[in-house]
């Protein structure tokens, strides 16, 4: 019987993460990590449409099946690479690698890499990003943050989702903000509807601030 060793699988995947980040030095790497249905995909849409003529975005798009995701994506002018896991709950190093060669990275500013579905998993794995940011819609509840607080601590920011639904909620939406930061003070909030594109302006300037500083 033969034993693998999670820590080793690990210092494997960092190897190649480190290979990415050497790769993509001249550009910024996000990481958008949520469960299902928080709406990583419709925020991607709104902020590819809201950069446009400004920031150059492709994205790397993860799921387990199916290329709806990156079809979205596509609609909105962006270069996208879809990478199908077929089963497991993350996007790894390698992966996001073997993606990065489909993708015109010479007229690029911004990668975004929308990762598979999972609080868990994903959060353990570093793909070669610059910054992780966490999404969380309020119709999942407030209790996220204190169930998952690895990719909370992990995160550089933090999109608290679908905000015009609050009022149909029991969201608390001080008292995640309190928690989110209790695990993490340095994190950037925003409470943003992709829907409607109430507090996307933020984002959007969080974002072209990243790719300044990755510039000069």
């Amino acid at each position: 019987m033969k034993v693998v060793m999670a820590q080793r699988i690990l210092r494997a995947n960092d190897q190649v993460a480190k290979e990415n980040r050497e790769r993509l030095q001249r550009l910024t790497t996000v990481n958008l990590i949520s469960s299902p249905g928080a709406g990583k995909t419709t925020l991607l849409e709104k902020t590819i449409a809201a950069l446009k003529g400004d920031v150059v975005i492709s994205v790397v798009e993860g799921d387990i099946y199916t290329t709806r995701d990156a079809e979205r994506i596509a609609g909105q002018g962006a270069d996208v690479v879809q990478v199908n896991t077929e089963g497991l709950c993350h996007l790894d190093a390698n992966m996001v690698g073997r993606a990065l060669d489909h993708l015109n990275l010479a007229g690029t500013d911004l990668i975004v890499i929308e990762n598979v579905g999972n609080l868990v998993c994903p959060a353990e794995f570093d793909l070669g990003e610059d910054y992780k940011v966490a999404v969380l819609s309020v119709t999942e509840g407030g209790d996220k943050p204190a169930k998952y607080p690895l990719v909370f601590r992990q995160s550089h920011a933090a999109v608290i989702n679908k905000s015009d639904l609050i009022p149909y909620t029991d969201f608390d939406l001080e008292t995640v903000t309190r928690e989110i930061m209790t695990i993490n003070p340095d994190l950037e909030i925003f409470v943003i509807s992709a829907r409607t594109g109430e507090g996307l302006e933020k984002w959007c300037a969080w974002l072209r601030d990243r790719v300044r500083e990755k510039k000069n």
